[in-house]
């Protein structure tokens, strides 16, 4: 730790030359690199999380600029994994950055989880929030998922260790109606903040620090500028936490 690039790090008694050493080691999986992933990612890099493995198959769109900052009117029409990866390594070498720029099967997600510290979701897409759900569940790797549309944030961490809740137990099939930002819209500091509130934890997952958020919801409403936590509860017939 020669460098004083994680001083600010090294000082914290909850982080230390240990919880620092604990990032360098770990692989973060991070499905969609929208709003909610570029700033989470960003952060992730920044902080000296060894290996950040890029997900998702977008190439940029002018309409994606107000909200997704790691991009510039210069790229629209590029890949959305190869342009993060640059910036990400612009602003640490030290990191390992990993693209995979398509849509994955179930099995080909499964195996990328599988050796993942931990997963992070930022999708607008319901059926792959549940597939990532899912896969997280089957390989007992947490996940922290995170949701932005109109001024409503939300944020929930997944440990999957033993018995649920997981992500199953708040939205099933019937929920697939809930609105994206592309069809409702966002107001876009919105995505910035759930973006690095899903940092955040990430980071206290992966070096051990114990999350607040254990069993429960935290919403948003950034219209009032008010939070709340609304409690979790593994559902009794939920066919993945509770098998």
């Amino acid at each position: 730790m020669g460098s004083t690039r994680y001083s600010r790090h090294l000082a914290l008694p909850e982080v230390g030359e240990d919880g620092q050493a604990q990032l360098a080691l770990a692989r973060a999986f991070i499905v969609g690199l929208g709003g909610l992933g570029c700033p989470a990612v960003q952060y992730l890099a920044a902080s000296g999380v060894g290996c950040l493995v890029l997900n998702d198959f977008d190439r940029i769109d002018e309409s994606n600029l107000a909200r997704q900052i790691l991009y510039r009117a210069e790229d629209v029409g590029k890949l959305k994994v190869e342009v993060a990866r640059d910036r990400l390594l612009a602003l640490n070498p030290s990191v390992v950055i990993e693209c995979v720029p398509q849509r994955l099967s179930p099995e080909a997600l499964e195996a990328h989880i599988a050796q993942a510290s931990v997963v992070l979701d930022g999708t607008d897409s319901f059926a792959t929030r549940l597939a990532v759900n899912e896969a997280c569940v089957k390989m007992g790797v947490p996940l922290v998922s995170g949701a932005a549309v109109r001024l409503e944030g939300q944020l929930a961490v997944f440990t999957n260790k033993g018995k649920g809740p997981c992500y199953r137990c708040i939205y099933g099939d019937e929920d697939e109606w809930l609105g994206n930002c592309e069809g409702s819209g966002v107001l876009s500091p919105v995505t910035g903040v759930v973006g690095a509130l899903m940092a955040v934890e990430t980071l206290k997952l992966l070096m051990g620090i114990e999350s607040g958020l254990k069993n429960q919801l935290l919403l948003w409403d950034a219209a009032i500028g008010r939070w709340r936590e609304v409690g979790l509860r593994s559902k009794s017939d939920c066919p993945l936490c509770q098998a």
